[in-house]
């Protein structure tokens, strides 16, 4: 099969499974919730009914903007550990759905529901984690090393001060190579843990190990592939982005309007996960020879 053939394979599987994919809103939007509600009550607390934003509608007030900083101070610790509670949390969160999530985009799954869903991240939960924190961190390392490299080159010249626009040119080059070496490792997590969702044995290492060499033996095809799904999503987060920054919302029904917007924004970008997963679990199909049940043949299963 051709890319376009994965890639139609992948959103085809995305959207049968719609259900994980909201799912996978809800728990997201409830996980935010839990930092997003104590923040706002904390600054309604802090501001009570005072005057303040009558006070800065025309002018700058130093006062009221010390004494709004001062309870900031206060309210700022309890922040600080609510988002890195929530930020732990969610890393756990995501590992479970995303075990889940490639479960039901497996071709040897023939279920789509809720259910499965759950069972599938349970089951995969601490292989998934554990690929993942390994992934992350090789991406932490390649990026350190790729954008330090130049700079101390740079530095250690021995020419004195650099010439100007020497630092700009190495960070761009930096960025460019680091932009062409993050695909590879995405899809060397995407095959690990596709790899890993369809084997009884949970073994990380041996799932990563495969993940590099389907990778580099595939790499006519897959680097494409996923240079297409990365650009595709890059393009739809310009795009949202411009539009957002363009938008100003004055009245209560349009910061809703704004509010429904980015949630199904938020959703969109999710089906775009689910697309990229669903399309590197095809192509490892086809090369591991994965007998696939009927996902890309139109209604043949059901929605559980």
């Amino acid at each position: 099969m051709n890319i376009l053939t994965h890639l139609k394979s992948g959103a085809f599987r995305s959207f049968k499974s719609w259900k994980g994919v909201l799912v996978i809103w809800v728990l997201t939007l409830f996980l935010i919730s839990l930092l997003a509600l104590p923040m706002k009550s904390g600054f309604k607390s802090m501001i009570g009914s005072s005057m303040i934003t009558e006070l800065l509608t025309d002018t700058v007030n130093v006062d009221v903007i010390t004494d709004f900083m001062q309870g900031l101070s206060s309210l700022l610790p309890a922040l600080t550990s609510g988002f890195m509670l929530i930020l732990f949390l969610g890393f756990l969160m995501n590992a479970f759905l995303t075990g889940g999530l490639f479960t039901i985009l497996s071709g040897k799954n023939s279920r789509y529901s809720v259910s499965h869903l759950f069972a599938g991240g349970a089951a995969n939960f601490w292989s998934v984690l554990v690929i993942t924190i390994i992934i992350v961190l090789i991406i932490l390392v390649s990026g350190s090393v790729i954008g330090g490299i130049p700079m101390m080159i740079i530095r250690g010249s021995g020419e004195g001060t650099p010439q100007p626009g020497a630092m700009g040119k190495a960070i761009r080059i930096s960025m460019i190579i680091l932009a062409l070496v993050l695909p590879v490792l995405l899809l060397v997590s995407d095959y690990a843990r596709a790899w890993q969702v369809t084997h009884e044995e949970k073994k990380p290492f041996k799932a990563i190990g495969f993940g590099f060499s389907t990778t580099f033996r595939n790499f006519l095809k897959s680097y494409p592939m996923m240079l297409i799904l990365m650009a595709v999503q890059a393009g739809f987060s310009a795009l949202v982005v411009s539009k957002l920054l363009g938008s100003k919302p004055a009245t209560g029904g349009s910061v809703f309007l704004l509010f429904v917007a980015s949630q199904i924004i938020f959703i969109i970008r999710i089906m775009f996960r689910a697309w990229r997963y669903g399309s590197v679990t095809s192509l490892m199909e086809e090369k591991t020879k994965i007998t696939t049940v009927a996902h890309d043949q139109n209604g043949s299963a059901d929605i559980a």
